[in-house]
């Protein structure tokens, strides 16, 4: 998967020199054997075909846009495009999408939020193959740790693999995905904040930023790790830092959360680091997804319900937020790889893709509070899901070829 730091497309490309040289070379012979011999319309055409093709050649290499190679690009720097072959999976035909995903069943009368595919610049995303992506997972285990933004996720993957009309099931509170043909499964774990979140009693809770969630360590051994955090850091879900916050035996009156974070996520390094097989389990960190809140947040009458196309201008994209800069920081610390889904600014873009008022059966009701965080499925996690498989047809032929 693309890794912390992006990749120059130049640095793997050869030298212009040579292409421009040849170009200059035949423009001025022809020039010269024109001039001596004008009626010769067939050397024209002729010298002006291959012309035309070394200076095409060499704009190619100048400017270039190989359309497959996904390996010199940064995939998650792009724009959406409208497609009409989208979505993958036909809306509502999904069992395993719950009600508050399901815009489709839930009447949300337009289609062009379903429309969309994510474009890089510089190369294409190869379209997903749920039979290929079945036998990466062959006997494997797939497990997400994080919020209900991998829910999201989660049941996207699940979906696109269903297309593929394996024997599969669903079990557990824990939410698992059984694909008995393949002997593989996906598996959620909700840990919003990675760290050990207790509740002690109606009015109290804790969160042991030096503990991870216990349950997670029975995983430490799964093939892929799909971990993500951020939704909960605000300071409503931590009770504005004011005795919340543990480590050992200390209950700090005060915290500031940014910091709290960076503690969880020093604490969520070094328990990869210790705890996971790297010859083994690939470690994935999804990125921030950005919310919509439009006139206030979401228990302040904040709204993103009409909005039916994506962002078209980058300068109306929000700030990168200091959430993935400080995760940014600790990644690139850590011993174990760790491969970072960036998906952070393409969705900024998708106003459009959010449940809003469309997040329970029957007849939407204007005035509730709205979704402006989760997505509609199909919808913008599909894209994550892609940005993934292409990351793991990659890792595999790696792994090919230092075998």
């Amino acid at each position: 998967m693309t890794q912390l730091s992006n990749i120059s497309i130049s640095q793997n490309l050869p030298s212009t020199r040579t292409t421009v040289i040849f170009t200059c070379f035949l423009l001025f012979f022809s020039i010269l054997f024109l001039q001596n011999y004008p009626s010769s319309n067939t050397f024209l055409s002729t010298a002006s075909a291959l012309t035309s093709q070394l200076i095409s050649y060499s704009n190619s290499v100048i400017n270039p846009s190989s359309p497959n190679n996904t390996k010199t690009c940064d995939i998650f720097d792009g724009r959406w495009v409208y497609d009409d072959s989208y979505p993958i999976y036909a809306p509502g035909s999904c069992s395993y999408v719950e009600n508050e995903f399901n815009c489709f069943r839930n009447s949300r009368p337009d289609f062009g939020y379903l429309k969309y595919r994510w474009q890089p610049y510089g190369c294409d995303l190869p379209r997903f193959d749920a039979k290929k992506m079945m036998e990466m997972l062959k006997g494997k285990t797939l497990v997400f740790v994080g919020d209900s933004l991998n829910r999201n996720m989660c049941q996207s993957l699940a979906c696109f693999l269903k297309m593929f009309k394996p024997k599969s099931s669903r079990s557990g509170a824990l939410y698992s995905y059984d694909f008995k043909d393949y002997n593989c499964s996906i598996k959620l774990i909700i840990a919003p904040f990675l760290v050990q979140h207790r509740y002690l009693s109606k009015k109290k809770e804790r969160l042991r930023l030096d503990i991870m969630e216990p349950i997670i360590s029975k995983y430490h051994d799964a093939d892929f790790l799909i971990f993500n955090t951020g939704h909960w850091w605000n300071h409503n879900k931590s009770q504005n830092g004011e005795n919340f916050f543990q480590e050992g035996d200390v209950v700090h009156s005060k915290m500031d959360v940014g910091l709290a974070y960076t503690k969880a996520l020093k604490t969520w390094a070094n328990w990869v680091d210790n705890n996971v097989n790297k010859s083994k389990t690939q470690v994935v960190f999804r990125g921030f997804s950005n919310t919509h809140f439009m006139g206030g947040d979401w228990n302040t009458g904040g709204i993103c319900d009409g909005e039916k196309e994506p962002i078209k201008d980058e300068k109306f994209l929000t700030p990168y937020p200091w959430l993935m800069q400080t995760l940014e920081t600790v990644i690139s610390e850590m011993k174990t790889p760790v491969s970072y889904l960036n998906i952070t600014k393409l969705t900024d873009y998708r106003k459009d893709g959010h449940p809003s008022i469309y997040r329970r059966p029957g007849k939407p009701r204007r005035g509730i509070i709205q979704d402006c965080s989760h997505w509609c499925l199909p919808g913008v996690p599909d894209s994550w899901n892609e940005l993934m498989y292409v990351s793991l047809l990659q890792s595999l032929e790696g792994s090919n070829r230092t075998s």
